[in-house]
């Protein structure tokens, strides 16, 4: 009798543990956490779609608090007062505050409290008094969507995570205030641009209607690169696009262009800083490849594999810091 119950004993305690490991892998991927950089709308398309594509990959998205500068007023919805110009452009003055002061004079602290990696998410124009070389605004009546106080949350946290090494991961809009933060020039509306340096891309970044997201290839061209080392791979084919600005140069600043698209290679799209242990930006949206498959959205095949778009995230949590 006692020889039978041994057996039986064992594998009550494998079949225990098959369990319990189990339960612990699921419960360590629901703690998985990404957290994401704040937006005055969070029920755009492109922010969404990030919230779903971390979901996507067993993880937690967490959206962080708006980070305000102690340098500027703001109401009691934090809403920043005669900060702004009549297209909602930073002021010059307001700017060259945030600029010079960054994070220093911030919640940035509070903001970030136990937080390991961040997603800058894509988004509308940012404000030209943002670069480092200040510009006007570029006279595009149907382009006059700014939101001061994302531009001001971002540039803010930004310039904290690069100070202090967090792990990033900036899409499109994320990707030029990347750059701009750094230092980089800018491309406020790449077909005006083109006009100017008599450029023909023969690629439409933005549809010109607004409806849909256009789908086109990019080079990459460092296979020393994060970006080869996430795709493996020189070319990725029918990345979604929906931008009008680009980053000109990275000249002069700590970022290295790793992928180009358009003819003569003129449109940057993917930077990175290889001095830190993981900051990436891309001009493309590999969130909305993962949310158009999930959502089983018509023109799904049209774009880039979910796989290959679900990578990007994948870096960002796997890096070993």
């Amino acid at each position: 009798m006692k020889k039978e119950i041994v057996p039986l004993l064992l594998l009550v305690f494998i079949v225990s543990s098959i369990a319990f490991f189990a339960c612990g892998e699921k419960k360590l991927k629901k703690q998985q956490k990404i957290y994401v950089a704040w937006s005055n709308d969070q029920n755009s398309y492109s922010y969404i779609s990030t919230l779903k594509t971390i979901e996507a990959m067993g993880a937690e998205a967490i959206v962080l608090d708006q980070v305000l500068s102690a340098d500027l007023s703001y109401d009691q919805n934090k809403k920043l007062i005669n900060a702004t110009d009549d297209k909602g452009i930073l002021t010059k003055e307001v700017a060259k505050l945030v600029k010079v002061n960054t994070w220093q004079n911030s919640n940035v602290n509070e903001v970030m409290k136990d937080v390991s990696c961040i997603v800058f998410p894509g988004g509308v124009d940012i404000c030209p008094t943002l670069y480092y070389e200040e510009e006007s605004w570029h006279g595009i009546e149907e382009d006059t969507n700014y939101s001061a106080e994302r531009d001001v949350s971002d540039y803010l946290l930004l310039s904290y995570c690069l100070e202090k090494d967090i792990p990033m991961f900036c899409i499109c809009r994320g990707m030029q205030m990347l750059s701009i933060v750094s230092g980089a020039e800018m491309i406020q509306d790449i077909s005006e641009w083109n006009e100017e340096k008599d450029v023909d891309t023969f690629i439409l970044h933005r549809d010109p209607e607004k409806k849909k997201f256009m789908a086109h290839d990019v080079e990459v061209v460092s296979k020393e690169s994060l970006l080869y080392q996430i795709v493996g791979d020189d070319k990725i084919e029918k990345v979604p696009s929906w931008h009008h600005q680009a980053v000109k140069s990275v000249d002069n600043t700590r970022l290295t262009v790793t992928a180009y698209s358009g003819e003569e290679n003129c449109i940057i799209e993917s930077v990175e800083r290889r001095d830190k242990a993981f900051c990436i930006g891309v001009q493309f949206h590999p969130e909305v490849a993962v949310r158009k498959e999930i959502d089983k959205e018509l023109d799904a095949k049209e774009f880039m594999e979910k796989d290959m778009a679900l990578a990007f995230f994948r870096a960002l949590v796997d890096i070993k810091r």
